[in-house]
Parts: C-alpha cells; sequence; structure tokens
C-alpha cells in the first residue's frame, strides 16, 4: 500500500511539473540566460576581459631564465699541427627587464581596453533587450490568441442553443428544414472557428518555445492573464521617455564606450613618436670540462681541473643594462596609425548618432502607436456594445418570428468579430504601452 501512494504521489508530481505555465517574467529571465546569441556575446566580453589582464601584466618585469649544454668532439688546428678537442660545457643565465618609459603607452593601453570590456557589456545588455521585447511580443500575441478562444467558446456555446431550439421548433413544425438547416451550419462554422483559434493558440505557443530555445515544448504554456478592459491613456511626453533612453539604452552606452576607446587608441598610436627607455638585469655563470683530460695547465704544469659547482662559483657574473630606442623615421607608418584611429573615433561617433536616431524612431514610433491603438481600442468598444445590442434585438425578434436566423447569425458573426477587435486592440495598445514603458526605463511585466 505504501508503495502505491509513492507512486501517486510521484504522478501527481509529474503532472503538476508538465502543467507549470510560465510567467512573462520567467520567459524573460529564462530566455536571457539561455539564449546562444547572448552566451556568444558573453564569451566576446571574457575575452575582452582577458585583454585587459594581459595589458595590465605588461607592466610588470619579463623574467626569463635559460640553461644551455654544448657536447664537441674532434680535432682543433693551431700553428701547423692539431690537438684533441673534447670538450663539454654548460651555462645557465636569468635575465629580466622592465619598460621604464614610453609617454604612459601602458597605462594608456590599459584604458582603451578597459572602454573595450565597457562596450561589450552594454553589447550583451543589447541582445537580452531585443530578446525580451522579442518574448513580450510574442507573450502578449500568445494571450490574444487565448482571448479569441475564449470567444470562440461563447459564440460555439450559443450556436449550440440555437441549434438545440431550432432542432426542436422543426421537430414539432413551427419553423422550416431549412432553420434547422442553416443553424446546423452556423454550429459547424462556429466550432470550425474555435478549432482555428486553438491552433493559432498552439501555433503561438510554439513560436514563444523556439523563442526560449526550448527543446521539450509540447507542455509548454503560459499563464492565464487577466488584462483589465478599462484601459487608459499614456499621458508620458516623448521627449521625457527619450532623456531617459539616451541615458539608459545600452547600444547608446556602448556606442559612447566605443568613442571613448578609439579616443584612447589615439593616444596609444601617439607614444610612438617618443622615445621608450628599457632597464635589464642579468646574472649567470658557466662551466668547462674537457672531456679527454682533467689537467687544464701546461704540458709542464699539472693544474686539476675543478669541479661543477667551483666552477659555476668561479665564474659567477651579473650584467645591468639601461637601453633607449629613438624613432627617428619609420615610413610615416605612425602618423598613418594615428590618421587611421581618427578616422575610427569618427566613425565611432557617426555609429553613436545612428544608434540615437534608432532609438528617437522607435520611441516615437511607439508613442504613436500607444495614440492610435487606444483610440483603435476606444472605436472598437463601441462597435462591440453596438453589435451586441444588435445581436439582443435580433434573438428576441427571432423568438417573436419577425426575423430569420439568418439575421441571428448575421448579427452573431458580427459581434463576435468585434469581440475579437477589442481583444486585437486592447493587446496592440498593451503592447506598444510596454514598448514605450521599457524606453522609458520600466522593465517588461504584467
Amino acid at each position: 500500500m505504501k508503495k502505491v501512494w509513492i507512486i501517486v504521489f510521484g504522478l501527481t508530481c509529474l503532472g503538476i511539473h508538465a502543467q507549470k505555465k510560465w510567467s512573462l517574467r520567467e520567459c524573460v529571465d529564462y530566455a536571457v540566460k539561455h539564449n546562444l546569441q547572448v552566451i556568444q556575446n558573453e564569451y566576446s566580453k571574457q575575452s575582452q576581459d582577458n585583454n585587459l589582464r594581459i595589458a595590465k601584466k605588461n607592466s610588470l618585469p619579463s623574467v626569463s631564465a635559460n640553461i644551455g649544454n654544448t657536447v664537441s668532439f674532434g680535432q682543433i688546428s693551431f700553428g701547423t699541427g692539431s690537438l684533441r678537442n673534447d670538450k663539454y660545457s654548460n651555462n645557465a643565465n636569468i635575465n629580466a627587464d622592465v619598460l621604464v618609459y614610453n609617454n604612459g603607452r601602458l597605462d594608456k593601453t590599459i584604458r582603451k581596453v578597459e572602454f573595450d570590456v565597457e562596450a561589450s557589456l552594454f553589447d550583451i545588455e543589447t541582445v537580452k533587450n531585443d530578446i525580451s521585447l522579442q518574448i513580450a511580443q510574442q507573450y502578449l500575441t500568445t494571450l490574444l490568441n487565448k482571448e479569441i478562444v475564449k470567444i470562440s467558446e461563447a459564440a460555439v456555446e450559443n450556436a449550440q442553443k440555437q441549434h438545440d431550439r431550432a432542432k426542436i421548433t422543426t421537430e414539432v413544425g413551427t419553423t422550416a428544414q431549412t432553420v434547422f438547416a442553416e443553424a446546423q451550419a452556423a454550429l459547424a462554422r462556429e466550432k470550425q472557428n474555435l478549432k482555428t483559434a486553438e491552433i493559432n493558440v498552439g501555433r503561438s505557443l510554439f513560436a514563444l518555445a523556439q523563442l526560449l530555445q526550448l527543446q521539450e515544448y509540447k507542455d509548454f504554456d503560459v499563464e492565464d492573464v487577466v488584462v483589465s478592459d478599462q484601459l487608459t491613456p499614456e499621458l508620458r511626453s516623448v521627449d521625457d521617455v527619450l532623456k531617459t533612453a539616451y541615458e539608459t539604452q545600452p547600444q547608446i552606452k556602448a556606442a559612447e564606450s566605443r568613442i571613448k576607446a578609439a579616443e584612447a587608441q589615439i593616444e596609444v598610436d601617439k607614444t610612438a613618436f617618443w622615445p621608450t627607455v628599457t632597464a635589464s638585469a642579468g646574472i649567470g655563470s658557466f662551466y668547462n670540462n674537457l672531456l679527454t683530460t682533467d689537467n687544464v695547465g701546461s704540458v709542464s704544469v699539472y693544474i686539476k681541473e675543478r669541479g661543477l659547482f667551483p666552477q659555476y662559483k668561479d665564474n659567477f657574473g651579473q650584467q645591468a643594462a639601461l637601453s633607449v630606442n629613438i624613432p627617428i623615421f619609420n615610413k610615416g607608418i605612425t602618423k598613418l596609425q594615428v590618421e587611421q584611429s581618427r578616422l575610427n573615433e569618427s566613425v565611432a561617433k557617426n555609429t553613436l548618432e545612428q544608434q540615437k536616431q534608432t532609438v528617437r524612431q522607435n520611441v516615437q514610433q511607439a508613442q504613436f502607436d500607444v495614440d492610435a491603438n487606444y483610440e483603435i481600442y476606444l472605436s472598437a468598444v463601441e462597435t462591440e456594445k453596438s453589435t451586441k445590442l444588435a445581436l439582443d434585438f435580433a434573438d428576441k425578434s427571432y423568438a417573436a418570428g419577425r426575423s430569420t436566423i439568418y439575421d441571428v447569425n448575421v448579427a452573431r458573426n458580427n459581434y463576435a468579430n468585434a469581440q475579437g477587435s477589442v481583444a486585437q486592440a486592447k493587446f496592440n495598445y498593451l503592447f506598444s504601452l510596454k514598448l514605450l514603458n521599457f524606453y522609458a526605463g520600466i522593465p517588461l511585466s504584467l
């Protein structure tokens, strides 16, 4: 019995997990975390971070060590004769060098790379914003399609009632067979519309799952958000939104950082006109061994060859140096590099203006859409009220025998279309409002 309850509980948990419905915030958070384009930009950011670490470490001294071993065999000539010269030698050295002066090239390079890192960070935020807006639009499209399903379900319910009533009146002979046939056709049309609406919901959910890059999408669903029918006009001015957008939108911040990076690169290139001073120091020693004999003296004077460590001690030496490299003529390349950097600065400034223009156009378009969609919504609400009243009159007139079922079906279709127009206008207004608020610095939410 205990095992049975465990199985039932496990299946229940699986069912609950499968029926999880995603909120807009969850969709956005998941997308910006798992989207491949975001991950790609994060790799670029990590690459810039590494470049910054390299630039900072260039100010440290560089130290190197080397050990050499040489063995030679054979005769060596001297005068008119030759002498056997089999020899082994060993040497070890440690050298260090550090840049003393180059007109601040290292610091200026670090500053330039810091701006590159900053720009790459804003690039990530730009991609996240683009994905967030796509998610929000598709999420609202899904909610709209769900709203249309509810409208279609109500239409099917009304058509079913009309069908049942027509069936009874036809069977008792108070209405013609054509009335029942038209009621059947109307019910079939409404069921078809409902099926189409349900498919559109599945299609929009699939599209949203694709944006989220979900591998399993069949059980994917979103929360049923209740959107108020009492919409109010947006009173925020375009100038206020633009001021905030220019200060906060990452694509603009990235362009500004790249201008600073281009300016810093000019200063880096100018350092090539100045001398470079480098200091170096080193220590080392060596060891020699004649392989044919342990005598290092002349024939008449015997001197025993010393061992490895005594020779290393005796031959130990140190050195220090200070070098100055003065640029005189390098074919004008440095001057051309500075001109190229100035050109890159102009390109970066033009990119900033393009980004500002794009943001301005998007904000103005969003404001226009907010105003237009609100007016469309008000008109759609009035049309919905009128068609509802017309449908009520048609139902009463048909019940009294003063109109036909065709008039009722026409009135019902008009009312369903009006309801769909209200839903469409409502969600269009909601998305344009969310887009405008997004540029005003308000996070996406429902």
